[in-house]
């Protein structure tokens, strides 16, 4: 019974909270004709995380590859 009483309490505040509806500001954003690709529209935070993914993408590579041409080698006695 107690349980029940918390969970309702719960969703029931959780509810009432209103958010800031920012979804036109976003459109505005992403919309605006600036020759920016649409995953760096979001700022410095998106150009670092697209140059993080990118970096990461080429060491992985060259390591896959590398340990691909280690590994086809003959071992040395």
């Amino acid at each position: 019974q107690a349980l029940r009483q918390i969970s309702q309490r719960t969703i029931s505040t959780a509810s009432r909270r209103q958010f800031e509806n920012r979804v036109s500001e976003n459109q505005k954003l992403f919309q605006e004709d600036n020759g920016l690709p649409v995953h760096l529209k979001g700022g410095a935070k998106d150009s670092l995380l697209y140059r993080t993914t990118a970096g990461l993408t080429v060491f992985g590579t060259m390591y896959a590859l590398y340990y691909l041409l280690m590994s086809s080698m003959p071992k040395k006695p």
